[in-house]
């Protein structure tokens, strides 16, 4: 388990275990504030081992020093409040005292779904306008549902309340309907809801009057809001386009008795005809366009095009490297398994055909740049977007798995000034942000449920994810390469200005993932240890980014960061790895199934946040970004950057410019 995801696991279980033991002063006492250290991160872990690819790796091998450090065991510390100075407008203060550090439990009371002792929940997690600590939780407006339900009869008692006319137009209906679609694969697998929903349908169809017609328009609403929140995500879904075509044409055959909801049916008409559904029985479509993966496949001219969603049955390139640092090319399916792509490969090798239990049969292999080996088991899926940055993977035979070696670093330290020196900060936080933003549009709000729920069930719907979150890390490494590859001491302190500035910049344009990307990269510990450095900076300069570093401090629940945010309007690009880690509290605070019976708070909770998303995106980017011979080499450097992910190379480059620097 890695830094981040030890961190996400580490904070939800220690806090799930207490309670708050009295009044405000009852909790953990304040953190200290970020200085400039971080643990050591990626690139190490134990090296070696034939053990299967962990989950999630982009996310661990994010180097993200302030949001990984834990606060101390010690209460009463307080970080010192910062001077106004003449800073400029927009930077977050520190805020006053007072308040939980962290995340605090509260007992929900009265009686709820669960009765008087229900599940622990988060203060921050319940509401899109991001509740501070302290503030009074809201029930969700359809709380009245009765008695809690067990899965297989909640969506019935959901469509009976849809059904009743009273309520089908009001905001409580949409919220209850939105937070059953949303997290209805928390309790009951998608194909199963749409065998239910199918069902309900038919023995409504039983039924006359008013009854039935109010049970047949609530199947109609579910399914359509179904299909619009789905779209894209339900060509990976085995089974389930058989079952929306059936209700489809059950519910179309009725279209007359419909009188009030001709748009809605024209509008599943439309969803039906334009949504991709994966029904086996039928001729496969034409293959699609090979879509270029940055990082494991370059290009510099895929790299300049819009990036769209990745799917799982999208077919990328990928190379696949043997011992000796030869390479093959091949052409796969994103969510290929190990399997697949030793088949691949040794079709490409031209290996005869033998059984598997070959000795010298291939196995498939992932090499980090710190030399760290991760053998991949044949039946893993999905391991493209699971590697590091600069992880490859190798194919051999069990007999050099041994000697495997990384590849020689793709970066050589070599005189003259690199990209970053000759282009503007203003240049570099607009690409940062225009690209961002991209990425950051192609994850599905429910990749953000499937990843923190699902697991490895959920990893070919959380490609989209898995890229943004290791981009997050190469933005993080790319600043610490720059700083380190940068000799002359006058240059290099010009550089470390220049990042503060980009980092004010994607601040001023909301990109929330780039500001910490880039504050926590002169963060590193390699980049932090610079004394000589840090001390040409400015005062100025200086100021700015202590404000900055307040601004990631994850005291009180990251309640400076918070702050901020609530204040910005749409649109936003958020620091994700946070929504992960109040999703993570949420699933690890409260059980979704008690006793058998569906916890609907939680539900409505982890809706809540998924809506904050969709909140942040509801509005397009508009970037002034002026055409300039320069314009597309800037934008290429930006999407493409080269970075040193190996913590402990970065160390020694470190040690090379200020040997004696504290």
């Amino acid at each position: 388990m890695k830094p981040l995801e030890k961190f996400l696991k580490k904070q939800t279980s220690q806090l799930a275990g207490r309670t708050v033991a009295g009044g405000p002063g009852g909790g953990p006492g304040s953190c200290s504030g970020p200085g400039g250290g971080g643990g050591p991160g990626g690139g190490g872990g134990p090296a070696g081992g034939q053990r299967s690819l962990q989950r999630r790796q982009s996310v661990s091998r994010l180097l993200l020093p302030a949001f990984l450090r834990e606060p101390p065991a010690e209460p009463g510390l307080e970080p010192p409040p910062e001077e106004e100075g003449g800073e400029p407008a927009g930077v977050a203060e520190e805020p006053g005292s007072g308040g939980p550090c962290w995340l605090q439990l509260e007992e929900v009371p009265g009686p709820g779904p669960l009765g008087g002792g229900g599940p622990l929940r988060s203060p921050s997690s319940y509401s899109s306008d991001e509740l501070s600590p302290g503030e009074p939780l809201t029930s969700p407006p359809w709380a009245p549902l009765g008695a809690p339900e067990r899965p297989e009869h909640l969506l019935n008692r959901v469509l009976e309340r849809l059904a009743g006319g009273a309520t089908r137009d009001s905001a409580a209906s949409d919220i209850l309907l939105d937070d059953i679609v949303l997290t209805h694969s928390l309790f009951l697998p998608t194909e199963k809801f749409l065998q239910e929903l199918h069902q309900y349908f038919v023995r409504a169809g039983g039924m006359e009057g008013p009854e039935g017609l109010g049970r047949k328009q609530a199947c109609l609403a579910m399914l359509l809001h179904f299909l619009d929140t789905y779209q894209g995500l339900l060509q990976e879904e085995e089974g389930a386009g058989h079952i929306i075509k059936d209700l489809y044409l059950l519910i179309m055959k009725d279209e007359s008795l419909y009188q009030g909801l001709r748009e809605d049916t024209l509008r599943l008409h439309q969803l039906v005809e334009t949504v991709e559904l994966k029904i086996p029985e039928e001729n496969q479509p034409p293959s699609k366009q090979v879509k270029p993966l940055f990082r494991h496949f370059r290009r510099i001219d895929s790299c300049l095009q819009t990036r769209v969603a990745f799917r799982g049955s999208d077919e990328i390139f990928c190379r696949v490297y043997m011992p000796d640092h030869s390479y093959v090319t091949i052409r796969s399916r994103l969510s290929a398994s190990v399997q697949d792509i030793l088949g691949s490969v040794t079709e490409k090798l031209q290996y005869s055909e033998e059984p598997a239990g070959r000795e010298d049969s291939l196995i498939l292999v992932a090499v980090s740049s710190s030399g760290e080996k991760v053998l991949l088991q044949p039946t893993e899926d999905c391991v493209f977007t699971a590697l590091g940055i600069n992880s490859h993977l190798f194919a051999c035979t069990r007999d050099s798995y041994e000697a495997l070696v990384p590849l020689p670093e793709e970066i050589q330290v070599s005189p003259g000034d690199t990209e970053i020196h000759r282009v503007e900060p203003e240049d570099v936080a607009n690409h940062l942000t225009a690209f961002h933003w991209e990425l950051f549009r192609c994850v599905h709000e429910l990749e953000f449920v499937d990843y923190v729920f699902h697991g490895e069930r959920g990893r070919r719907e959380t490609a989209n994810l898995e890229l943004l979150l290791q981009r997050c890390s190469e933005v993080t490494h790319w600043v610490a390469t720059e700083v380190l590859l940068c000799e002359a001491p006058g240059k290099r302190a010009q550089l470390l200005k220049k990042f503060i500035k980009i980092a004010a910049l994607c601040k001023q344009n909301q990109d929330l993932l780039s500001f910490y990307a880039v504050v926590m990269g002169l963060d590193n510990a390699a980049v932090s240890r610079l004394r000589l450095t840090w001390e040409k900076l400015p005062g100025k300069f200086k100021n700015l980014f202590r404000k900055f570093e307040n601004l990631t401090d994850p005291c009180r629940n990251h309640k400076s960061y918070r702050e901020v945010i609530s204040k910005m309007k749409p649109p936003v690009i958020p620091f994700v790895p946070l929504i992960l880690k109040d999703l993570t509290f949420l699933h690890e605070g409260s059980k979704t199934l008690v006793d058998g019976l569906v916890n609907i708070e939680k539900l409505h909770s982890v809706a809540e946040k998924v809506r904050t998303i969709r909140k942040y995106r509801s509005r397009p980017l508009c970037l002034d970004m002026e055409a300039s011979p320069h314009h597309l080499q800037t934008k290429a450097y930006v999407r493409q950057f080269q970075v040193i992910d190996n913590q402990n190379l970065l160390f020694e480059l470190s040690y090379k410019l200020e040997a004696n620097s504290q």
